[in-house]
C-alpha cells in the first residue's frame, strides 16, 4: 500500500515509517522540518516531503494514491510561538487532513492523539470514559481533533484515534534524556515523593499498534488507550534507569509548592524574550500529575498486545543515549 505519515520525521514518526518499510509499504513522510537523522528516511526509501500540515495544497499532493493516512503531526513543546499555533496546526491541520483524505478516496485514517486529554486521572487507572480534563493547550487543541475524526468516520471515512501515553525508547533525542541524564551523574532531584503513576509507552509497542489499527474496519469511530502493560511510580521509573545504566542514584526529595509557583513564573517572564525557560508547568506535572491507563479495550478491539516491558525498554533507550553521546 502507499501510505501518508504526517509528522513523519518525528520520533514516532520516524519509527512507524520504518517499520511500514520494512512491511513492504510505499511511504511519504511529510513534517514541517526535518528531524534527527532525517537522511535516513530517504535512504530506506521513503518519500521526504517537508511543508505543513496546515498548507492544503501540500497535503493534496501527498495525498494522492494513498490508501492509508497515519496523522501523527502535531505542534507539540514548542514555547516560543502563541497558543493560535497550537490550534491552527493540531485542529486546522486536522481539517485539511481530513479533507485531503475524502477527497483522496483514502481506506483508512488514523489520528495519533494523546492520553494527555485525561489529565490527573484521580482513580487510576483510566480509560477511555474518564473524565477529558485536558491540562494545556496541547491536550486541549489535541481532544479538539479528535471530534473531527469521530464526524468524519460518521461520513464515510474509516477513521481510528489513538491516544498513547508517555512514549519513550529509541531514536528520542529528548524525552527521557533528562531522567538519564541526572540519574547517570547519580541524584535526581525528585518534586514530591515520587509516588504519582506514569504509565510508559515503548515505541515499539506504539507502531504496533499504529499498525494494528490500520486494518479496514477495525475501531472505526472509537479511541482507544495505547500504553505498555504496566504503570509505575515515577520514583521506580528513575530506578529503573539507575538499573540500565548500572548506577547508584540518590532521590533527592523537593516540596512541590515553590518549584509549581516558580515554574509559572520562568515562563511569564521568558515567553516575551522567546526564551525556553528552565521550568515551566508542564514539566512540573510529569511529577505530580497521574497518568495510569486500562488498555483493555485496545487489546479487545484491535489486538493490541505490547510486547517490550519497562526493563527492556529502558535498558535499550539507555545504549541509544550513550551510543549517540547524549547523556
Amino acid at each position: 500500500m502507499k501510505i501518508l505519515v504526517t509528522g513523519g520525521t518525528g520520533f514516532t514518526g520516524k519509527a512507524l515509517v520504518k517499520r511500514l518499510l520494512a512491511d513492504g509499504h510505499n511511504v511519504v513522510a511529510l513534517d514541517y522540518k526535518e528531524g534527527l537523522k532525517t537522511r535516513e528516511l530517504a535512504d530506506w526509501g521513503a518519500e521526504v516531503v517537508i511543508g505543513s500540515v496546515t498548507d492544503v495544497a501540500v497535503v493534496e499532493k501527498c495525498m494522492q494514491g494513498v490508501e492509508v493516512v497515519q496523522h501523527l503531526a502535531a505542534a507539540f513543546r514548542e514555547m516560543n510561538v502563541p497558543e493560535s499555533h497550537y490550534d491552527d496546526v493540531n485542529v486546522g491541520g486536522t481539517k485539511v487532513v481530513i479533507a485531503a483524505a475524502k477527497a483522496a478516496g483514502v481506506k483508512k485514517l488514523i489520528y495519533c492523539s494523546t492520553c494527555g486529554v485525561h489529565g490527573n486521572v484521580a482513580n487510576p487507572p483510566g480509560d477511555e470514559t474518564s473524565p477529558i480534563e485536558p491540562a494545556d493547550y496541547y491536550q486541549r487543541t489535541k481532544y479538539m481533533a479528535e471530534p473531527l475524526v469521530v464526524e468524519a468516520s460518521k461520513n464515510g471515512l474509516d477513521a481510528t484515534i489513538l491516544r498513547p501515553a508517555a512514549i519513550y525508547g529509541p531514536g528520542d533525542p529528548e524525552r527521557f534524556q533528562m531522567i538519564f541524564r541526572r540519574v547517570k551523574k547519580g541524584k535526581f532531584p525528585m518534586i514530591g515523593d515520587g509516588s504519582t503513576l506514569y504509565h510508559p509507552l515503548y515505541i515499539d509497542n506504539l507502531v504496533d499498534a499504529l499498525v494494528l489499527a490500520m486494518v479496514p474496519g477495525k475501531g472505526t469511530g472509537e479511541a482507544y488507550l495505547i500504553a505498555d502493560e504496566h504503570y509505575v511510580p515515577i520514583r521506580e521509573l528513575v530506578n529503573e534507569a539507575a538499573r540500565a545504566l548500572g548506577v547508584d542514584v540518590k532521590i533527592q526529595k523537593i516540596p512541590t509548592l515553590p518549584v509549581v509557583i516558580a515554574g509559572h513564573l520562568c515562563e511569564k517572564i521568558c515567553k516575551p524574550f522567546k526564551i525556553s525557560p528552565p521550568i515551566f508547568p508542564r514539566r512540573v506535572d510529569w511529577y505530580r500529575q497521574n497518568r495510569a491507563f486500562d488498555i483493555s479495550k485496545a487489546k479487545r478491539d484491535l489486538g493490541y498486545k505490547p510486547k517490550v516491558g519497562l526493563a527492556e525498554g529502558m535498558k535499550n533507550t539507555a545504549v541509544w543515549y550513550e551510543q549517540e553521546n547524549l547523556i
